[in-house]
């Protein structure tokens, strides 16, 4: 709306009546060079003026009629009516840029301009054209400026609420685009990977019943196979689960997740291989994870596998990173912290994601936020509080 918007805004209208009243009391004062000084009639009429257009600042409508009413009388009785008229100019200015109905405005111009001629009626034709003239002025320049400030509001407003449609709009493309993305994901990942997978598990189960004569440890061998492709194909279905439908992880604890007895030791297997890569990690696990629901438990696991990796492929094998996994009050307060000092990237562990926006989708899922960013001197942090386990996940 630019400057006439902040000048013009609608806050701001006990300060332009004050500064019109300051004007209006300079004119009392200093009055035109050459002209008689105002007498007791009009400093009477416009003393009520200034104070009934700072009292009614805020009732634009109300003020018109009271300052067209004064002028109506100032007509009669004064030879110089100029501060009336600059204050019903003013209350229809103020009128035309906050009245909710046009209607409202143009028949308040009307009555304003119906007032004003009558210090015309009846004058010989060139003070009557001379009036008509003034009529200009006195209602046409602030009906003008009024209406191009209202313009100008409506305007903006509109450009306003069509940027916010647009940002919607193009939210939602961006969302329905990464749904669709993860559908083809999920159709690739149950059509490709989890056939062959169910393949091998039937071919292994297929060789158990027909070797009738195996050795007890290839027995067990292929039991254990056979246990863990089954497994795999469970994980698989999950996994596409998820991907299908990203909320459904709040409601199911059974999709994609990891043994919570089992998540302490699988914290310890990410440490060890990241320490394989070269990278000293200094680990503080609090035995009580080992309590918290499947869902997050698996979210723990892979936010420290995917931020160990970010150590040793953007630090470098002589960073110190600094694990810290701790339980307070249900919620899982985890935390990464490297210092950043190694100018040579390490050989990546196993375990790598998408970094941290896939680290902050998984963590958004469960309802938490994820933090990410520099630390003093070189380093890096990357942390999250996992919320307690709403009704429905164990």
């Amino acid at each position: 709306m630019g400057w006439v918007g902040r000048l013009f805004d609608a806050r701001d209208s006990f300060a332009r009546m004050v500064l019109l009243d300051l004007a209006g009391l300079g004119y009392l004062i200093f009055g035109p060079l050459g002209g008689d000084r105002p007498g007791v009639t009009q400093w009477v009429l416009a003393v009520i003026a200034f104070s009934l257009g700072l009292v009614l600042h805020r009732r634009p409508l109300v003020n018109l009629v009271v300052q067209t009413a004064l002028l109506a009388v100032a007509i009669p009785l004064l030879d110089d009516i100029t501060i009336n008229q600059v204050g019903a100019s003013w209350a229809l200015l103020e009128l035309t840029m906050r009245a909710e109905a046009t209607r409202t405005i143009w028949l308040a111009a009307a009555g304003l301009a119906a007032v004003a001629l009558t210090d015309s009626i009846g004058e010989p034709l060139p003070r009557f054209l001379a009036g008509v003239v003034g009529l200009l002025l006195e209602v046409g320049v602030p009906l003008l400026l009024g209406l191009v400030v209202r313009t100008t509001r409506e305007l903006t407003a509109q450009a306003q609420q069509r940027a916010a449609e647009e940002q919607r709009r193009r939210e939602s493309e961006a969302r329905a685009a990464r749904a669709d993305e993860r559908s083809a994901i999920a159709r690739e990942l149950h059509d490709v990977v989890a056939h062959h997978v169910a393949s091998m598990v039937l071919r292994v189960g297929v060789a158990r019943h027909v070797i009738t004569d195996l050795d007890p440890r290839v027995d067990a061998v292929f039991g254990d196979v056979h246990a863990t492709g089954t497994a795999a194909l469970a994980d698989l279905r999950r996994l596409v689960a998820v991907l299908r439908d990203p909320d459904a992880v709040r409601g199911d604890a059974a999709l994609t997740a990891i043994e919570p007895s089992a998540l302490p030791a699988a914290l310890g297997a990410a440490v060890d291989r990241a320490r394989q890569a070269g990278i000293t990690v200094e680990a503080d696990i609090d035995p009580a994870i080992g309590a918290i629901d499947a869902v997050r438990g698996l979210a723990v696991l892979r936010l420290t596998q995917e931020a160990l990796t970010n150590v040793a492929r953007h630090a470098g094998p002589s960073a110190v990173a600094r694990l810290t996994v701790r339980m307070r009050d249900g919620a899982v307060h985890w935390e990464v912290v490297d210092d950043g000092r190694g100018p040579v990237p390490a050989p990546v562990p196993a375990g790598g994601g998408h970094g941290i926006p896939g680290m902050r989708e998984r963590v958004e899922v469960l309802g938490g936020r994820l933090a990410a960013g520099p630390v003093e001197g070189t380093g890096w942090r990357v942390q999250t509080v996992l919320p307690a386990a709403t009704e429905g996940v164990s």
